[in-house]
């Protein structure tokens, strides 16, 4: 399949693309303050703490609400179409469809900060990736001092069939977008791993590592669940005496202490501990707040910004901003290990959806 490329340049030219020399971040924050209050969707309730801390700031007026993806999408073509934007900026967990609708079809914007573009990487630029959230591989800590497997392979053979949670790829885009960067950014490395493992060459069954890989885990009959929140629970809840691995958000790290869990980060695992879902900042089209959306977007940029999102374990696209020390899940140190989300391949990830879940569909066995 392609890989489609989407201009940085061509995203921005409707927000005045402007070189870091010329930015004038003074100049924003007054242009800001003539503009109506703005409105501001994430699907993280943090976006209510972020537009507070924006508010304060700058003196200005933000209103932050927690929306699902689907719904923010939704609501930005609605909204476009009829003439009526009430959204300014939106904070959207589904990268492919971000760039499989909204940006081509005039809709919204990407827009980076230019004075903190040299500061993010490169592939978080075309559109603008704010942060990550990393789903790793997880353990129960009480069952096992060290993280139970060595290799992604082992989560396919008998002794893990029916102990791996994860979130059903049937109702979850982002694992069927897993799949698809898998086999667009790291096939090689899956079936490095397969030799590693087994010591022999992976077989030509299937046309790429990662889908003999995704075969043969839906073949195990993994323990599908509707939510971050049930992967973590089959895992590590208080109680449990079945030893589980899991997929699961960085965030559901905190259950340690809020709810007595005890997850454990597996890290070390050949060669992958899970990946990154990004979520992409977007200006609506027909703001009437353009000057306060991109400052909303500059601020959430900086390390005062996304602090509220870094506390669970979301990582900022930049990269001079770190997770705090005591981030409970530890994955700050090993995010070199998770498969991190790259755009370019995000119209092939939007496009191949119904093919990954057709394919995982004919392979899953409970």
């Amino acid at each position: 399949m392609k890989t489609y490329l989407i201009s940085a340049l061509a995203l921005t030219m409707g927000l005045g693309a402007v070189h870091a020399e010329d930015f004038d971040l003074n100049a924003l924050i007054e242009a800001a303050k003539s503009e109506p209050p703005l409105t501001v969707y994430d699907s993280t309730g943090k976006i209510t703490d972020m537009a507070e801390g924006f508010a304060a700031k700058y003196g200005l007026q933000a209103t932050g609400t927690k929306t699902k993806a689907t719904a923010q999408l939704e609501t930005i073509i609605r909204e476009v179409q009829a003439g009526n934007v009430q959204t300014d900026v939106s904070f959207i967990s589904d990268v492919p469809a971000t760039i499989g609708q909204l940006l081509p079809g005039g809709f919204a914007e990407s827009w980076v900060p230019p004075d903190l573009a040299n500061d993010i990487a490169a592939e978080a630029r075309d559109p603008l990736l704010v942060v990550s959230s990393p789903n790793v591989l997880t353990f129960n800590t009480t069952l096992s001092k060290t993280c139970p497997i060595t290799n992604i392979w082992q989560l396919t053979e008998p002794e893990w069939k029916g102990k791996v949670a994860m979130q059903d790829p049937l109702g979850k885009p982002s694992y069927t977008d897993w799949f698809n960067q898998m086999r667009s950014h790291a096939d090689e490395k899956i079936a490095a791993a397969y030799e590693k493992q087994y010591g022999k060459p992976l077989g030509k069954e299937f046309p790429s590592a990662t889908e003999a890989f995704v075969a043969a885990l839906a073949k195990n009959g993994p323990l599908l669940t509707d939510s971050d929140s049930a992967a973590a629970e089959a895992v590590a809840a208080p109680g449990q005496t079945q030893p589980f691995v899991g997929l699961v958000s960085a965030a559901k790290f905190r259950d340690n202490a809020g709810a007595g869990f005890t997850l454990g980060l597996c890290h070390g695992v050949d060669p992958i501990i899970g990946f990154s879902n990004a979520t992409v900042a977007v200006i609506v089209k027909g703001t009437d707040s353009p000057n306060a959306a991109k400052l909303f977007i500059h601020y959430a940029m900086t390390a005062e910004g996304i602090a509220p999102q870094a506390e669970d374990g979301k990582v900022s696209s930049n990269r001079t901003v770190g997770l705090p020390q005591n981030e409970p899940s530890g994955i700050g140190a090993h995010m070199d290990e998770v498969l991190a989300y790259i755009p370019s391949s995000g119209l092939q990830d939007w496009d191949t959806r119904q093919d990954w879940q057709d394919f995982w569909r004919l392979n899953y066995v409970r």
